[in-house]
C-alpha cells in the first residue's frame, strides 16, 4: 500500500538522516573503505529489527492500553517538533561538520562491535524506531506492514548510500551550506509530520 509505504519511507529518512554518532561512524568507514558492506548491513538489519519491534509490539500494547496510542501520538508529535526545531536551529547556526578522520578499529570484529554498540546502546535509536515509528504506525491500521517496510527501506537506502557514497559526498559536505540545506530539509519534514499527528 503506497499510501502507508511512503509515509514510512519519509519518516524513516527524516529520523535517520540526522547527524549522529552512528552515521558519523558509517561515514568514516565509507571514507576509509573499511568493512563498508558489513557495517551498512549491520546498521540496516538492526534498524529493521527495532522497527519490527516498534510496529508489532506497540500495536499489541495499544490494544491492551487504549489510552497509549493517544498519549504516544502527542508525545511523538512533541518529539518531532522539537527535533525539527533543533534542525532549523542547526541550519541557522550554519550547521556542523563531521570529522571522518577520527580513529576507528581496523579489524572486522572490533569494527562490528563498535557499530553494534553505537546502534543498540544509543537511547535515541529506541525513541526513533520503537517508540516514534511504532506510535506513527498505528495511524495505518490496514497498512501497518507497508509502513514498517517503508521505514526499513529508508534505513537500508540511507546506510548503503552513506557508506558507499561517502567518497563522493566528502567534498559536498565539506561546505557549511550543504549541512544547512540538509538540516533545513529535516526540519521541514519533522515539523510537517508532527502537525499531521495532531491534526
Amino acid at each position: 500500500m503506497l499510501s502507508a509505504f511512503l509515509p514510512g519511507l519519509l519518516l524513516g529518512l527524516s529520523l535517520i538522516v540526522a547527524i549522529g554518532a552512528q552515521n558519523a561512524f558509517v561515514l568514516r568507514q565509507g571514507l576509509r573503505g573499511e568493512h563498508v558492506l558489513a557495517v551498512c548491513a549491520t546498521c540496516a538489519v538492526s534498524d529493521a529489527l527495532l522497527i519490527l519491534a516498534g510496529v508489532g509490539g506497540f500495536a499489541q500494547a495499544a490494544q491492551w492500553l487504549p489510552w497509549l496510542e493517544t498519549a504516544t501520538r502527542y508525545a511523538g508529535a512533541a518529539f518531532l517538533l522539537v527535533y525539527g526545531l533543533r534542525s532549523f536551529h542547526s541550519a541557522w547556526r550554519a550547521g556542523g561538520a563531521l570529522d571522518p578522520a577520527a580513529a576507528v578499529p581496523a579489524g572486522l570484529g572490533a569494527t562490528l562491535a563498535t557499530c553494534l554498540a553505537l546502534t543498540w546502546l544509543n537511547p535515541h535509536v529506541y525513541l526513533d524506531t520503537v517508540v516514534l515509528v511504532g506510535s506513527v504506525s498505528t495511524q495505518f491500521a490496514e497498512g501497518k506492514n507497508a509502513f514498517a517496510l517503508g521505514a526499513m527501506t529508508a534505513s537500508l537506502l540511507f546506510f548503503f548510500a552513506l557508506g558507499f557514497g561517502a567518497r563522493l559526498l566528502r567534498p559536498v559536505f565539506a561546505r557549511p551550506g550543504a549541512w544547512r540545506a540538509l538540516d533545513t530539509g529535516i526540519g521541514v519534514v519533522m515539523c510537517t509530520i508532527a502537525v499531521g499527528l495532531v491534526a
